[in-house]
């Protein structure tokens, strides 16, 4: 089946790519990996404003979701140019709030879509890490039928932390957006857990918390929250992966040996078409997903981890494909491609390793 975007969201496309084009992520990358958050975080409203983050938030709240389609074309724009932090988390904790209701998401629901908070998130099945919670305005956990959240330490320095004469002084100051109501004041969430790409600053969630939502609608939600966050780690894998196989195609093109172009060798003509196979085959299990998600299908989630293990298995395999073919520059801190390289692998466990999507698939 061939999926056509129609002219409002290849429009959408082309805005992110120039915004993010225009916005330097590969620094912005190094910058995040050193533990400059700045430049990250004014990126982060930038794609705010671009509506990025209302695209899952319900209409109720602020948002215009939820849109799987549209998110699914944003993420694979965010993979391709590398963007970093919790935005998968950030997405899906607005499925998972809206599915709940109550003060909370009245609270935290028109900030995400908005871009003035950020936040992370960890779900039972996932894995025991919140991507980058050191930046995170509130960190979400559910366990059981208990959803949590802890104000983090990002409210002192957030998107939409106050400045100026708005914002806290003095020794018994609060530095979170909790600080001035009587809530506890924000902690933060210990040493990140080192991970293959040192952009991606994991963290266990920190004990305790504050129960925002109990009963049997915190576990739907929270599956509900799972498949999105594997569903646009998917588009994210297959943006990582288009990027790779455009950089490696540009380089054997100009690579030269024997007098030729490197590109010309038939071995690494059959390389290239292999990985390019690759992402082609996971193009439509991604954007199916998308429509089944849209209309509610009950074989969503199934779709969802198909797409999943395509685009995954497929952006991993641009890596190789991508270290391979540069050689010994491709391992180098100084290419931007090794950005890309190691973020590829994570991306493909994140949210659901292939073995588990697989399981998925087969259940139905």
């Amino acid at each position: 089946m061939r999926f056509l975007l129609d002219d409002e969201q290849r429009e959408f496309a082309r805005s992110l790519d120039a915004l993010l084009t225009a916005a330097d992520t590969p620094a912005v990358v190094r910058g995040w990996a050193a533990g400059d958050h700045a430049p990250g975080l004014t990126l982060w409203r930038r794609l705010a404003d671009a509506g990025v983050f209302a695209l899952a938030v319900p209409e109720a709240y602020g948002g215009v979701g939820p849109l799987p389609v549209e998110t699914a074309v944003a993420f694979v724009e965010l993979g391709r140019h590398g963007v970093p932090g919790p935005l998968v988390e950030s997405v899906a904790a607005g499925v998972l709030l809206g599915g709940v209701g109550g003060p909370a998401a009245k609270e935290w629901l028109p900030r995400i879509a908005s871009g003035t908070a950020v936040v992370s998130l960890a779900l039972e099945g996932y894995g025991p890490y919140a991507l980058d919670a050191d930046v995170a305005d509130a960190v979400l956990t559910v366990t059981g039928d208990e959803l949590r959240l802890t104000r983090g330490a990002g409210g002192a320095t957030g998107p939409g932390a106050p400045t100026g004469p708005e914002a806290p002084t003095g020794p018994g100051a609060a530095t979170g957006p909790g600080g001035s109501t009587g809530r506890p004041a924000p902690t933060g969430p210990g040493a990140p857990t080192v991970s293959v790409d040192p952009a991606r600053r994991l963290f266990r969630p920190e004990p305790g918390g504050e129960v925002v939502a109990a009963g049997p609608g915190v576990r739907a939600a929270a599956r509900a929250a799972g498949t999105w966050a594997t569903f646009a780690t998917a588009a994210q894998a297959f943006g990582c992966g288009e990027a790779l196989l455009r950089a490696t195609v540009a380089y054997v093109k100009q690579r030269t040996q024997f007098g030729v172009p490197v590109g010309s060798f038939q071995a690494v003509k059959h390389r290239l078409a292999d990985t390019l196979l690759g992402l082609e085959f996971a193009r439509p299990l991604l954007y199916g997903a998308a429509v089944e998600l849209a209309d509610g299908a009950p074989g969503a989630g199934a779709a969802v981890a198909a797409a999943k293990v395509a685009a995954g298995e497929a952006g991993y395999a641009a890596a190789r494909t991508a270290l391979q073919l540069h050689g010994a520059v491709g391992y180098t801190e100084e290419l931007d491609l090794a950005w890309w390289l190691r973020r590829a692998r994570p991306l493909r466990d994140a949210w659901g390793t292939p073995s588990a999507c697989r399981a998925r698939v087969l259940a139905g």
